[in-house]
């Protein structure tokens, strides 16, 4: 799939595609493919159903982030409630459905801010990237494999987490900055 901001090049073309691993978030590819200039490569390409991710503002001003523990990393990180879209769900009604189950709120005003591709050297995922406002609150639902802590942070604060290197996560730090440039604007 070509997503916005992708020039595709007509002179690539896929000779063989070899599915190594399908699991129950990712599917990795092993493609044999010949690349512009001619030159032919053999590359891994994992397929990733998309992501969403929300800044939630609080009618003061703050924002509400989650201290999620974050396996991979081995511990917690600071992070904007984001998700995987489900298959088929519009990366609106993934924003509006992580808000509501990891910070606790149901959306009234979504903003999008525009989207991301998380790593391109090696997966397709694109992550949307949204604000939150008119928050009503109706509890969390943390799935079970979810850690999760919701805190209330002054958004100038998430902005010089940011800065400072304590927010470090790519879909929060460019959801807070695209939240930061509105501001701006």
């Amino acid at each position: 799939m070509v997503h916005d901001g992708v020039e595709p090049d007509p002179r690539v073309t896929v000779a063989t595609t070899d599915r190594v691993h399908e699991g129950p978030l990712l599917k990795i590819d092993l493609e044999d493919v010949h690349l512009p200039g001619g030159k032919r490569a053999l590359l891994e390409t994992i397929k990733h159903p998309g992501a969403a991710a929300a800044l939630p503002f609080l009618p003061n001003g703050d924002v509400l982030m989650v201290r999620q523990y974050r396996h991979a990393l081995g511990g917690w990180i600071l992070e904007v409630p984001a998700g995987k879209l489900d298959d088929g769900e519009p990366p609106d009604q993934c924003a509006r459905r992580e808000v509501a189950e990891e910070v606790g709120y149901e959306v009234g005003d979504l903003r999008p801010l525009g989207a991301i591709f998380t790593t391109p050297g090696f997966t397709d995922e694109v992550i949307w990237l949204y604000e939150a406002h008119d928050l009503k609150e109706v509890g969390t639902a943390h799935e079970d494999d979810e850690v999760i802590e919701v805190l209330k942070v002054p958004f100038e604060e998430a902005l010089r987490a940011v800065r400072d290197g304590r927010i470090r996560d790519g879909k929060s730090v460019s959801t807070i900055l695209h939240a930061a440039m509105q501001r701006a604007d």
